[in-house]
């Protein structure tokens, strides 16, 4: 299997926390990958318009991209990139004509027929690393740490591409491997507010404080988050959060690719904390498992 790695346009930018640690993680795991040499915007969100075939053609083109490059699997990290690649795919795979009106627009393109599979990040640990393996490589383990995996919706939704098509505990299972304490709590499966924190913040707000109280009620240390829009809403925007309902409570936040590098001993300048806010690294400090001042 040659995996091909799609990075998308945020983890190159803001998102650097996200990206950096998942990769170092994969080389001390073993798994061989290359990132694709000509990869473009995958359009950040699947369109839904049945005649809006034009929006296809950025996540189809970077599909075409793997299959030139040789790799019969395209990994990606960001839970929106995954779902609109994954969701493209599937139109390939199970629309005839569409497929054929997309292939015909791009004339310049070879032809494609549905050949890359689409992973998200977590399903290639479980279903070629395997919980067990991961289990063994951990070198510091997150005991102690009481953490809500938030899975949000583009990892669960539609139900053609969830990464766990009956009932999700991919993130469950990751965290526990670990070490971690992993709490449920009842938003894990809830909306962070997505772009109605830019278009109508009252309401994105709302949506969020809705997700952090569920986590406080579950009594978390932490939140962990698969995606840079979450990210976004969660953590950068939680001060907005915290002054919209009166008796929460802050809750740090990390990419679960973040505690992945600390669980495995990656040097901290890999996983980024500085781009998280200060709580983040004080609770990591607190448990004994960065130092206190960075190297």
């Amino acid at each position: 299997m040659k995996v091909g790695y799609y990075p998308g346009c945020t983890l190159k930018t803001k998102a650097a926390n996200l990206e950096r640690a998942a990769m170092a993680a994969f080389d001390r795991l073993g798994v061989e990958f290359v990132e694709l040499d000509r990869w473009n915007c995958c359009g950040a969100v699947f369109s839904l318009a049945d005649d809006d075939l034009i929006h296809h053609v950025a996540p189809v083109r970077n599909l075409i991209r793997a299959a030139q490059e040789g790799c019969d699997t395209l990994v990606t990290i960001c839970s929106q990139c995954y779902n609109t690649l994954a969701r493209a795919n599937q139109l390939v795979r199970t629309d005839e004509e569409k497929r054929d009106t997309i292939n015909r627009f791009m004339d310049e393109e070879p032809d494609y027929e549905g050949t890359v599979e689409v992973l998200h990040y977590l399903t290639l640990l479980r279903d070629h690393v395997g919980w067990d393996r991961l289990r063994d490589a951990v070198t510091q383990p997150l005991a102690g740490i009481r953490v809500a995996p938030f899975y949000g919706c583009t990892l669960v939704r539609p139900i053609e591409v969830a990464i766990d098509a009956a009932d999700p505990t991919i993130l469950e299972d990751f965290l526990a491997a670990l070490g971690a304490d992993v709490v449920p709590f009842a938003a894990a499966r809830e909306c962070c507010g997505s772009y109605q924190m830019l278009a109508h913040p009252e309401e994105g707000v709302q949506r969020a404080s809705k997700v952090i109280d569920a986590a406080n009620q579950a009594q978390a240390d932490a939140l962990v988050l698969s995606c840079p829009m979450c990210e976004y809403n969660l953590g950068t925007r939680q001060p907005d959060v915290l002054a919209f309902s009166e008796g929460l409570t802050p809750v740090p936040t990390y990419y679960f690719t973040q505690l992945l590098g600390v669980a495995l001993g990656l040097d901290e300048d890999l996983y980024r904390l500085d781009l998280n806010g200060e709580t983040a690294r004080s609770l990591l400090v607190a448990r004994n498992l960065i130092a206190a001042v960075p190297a």
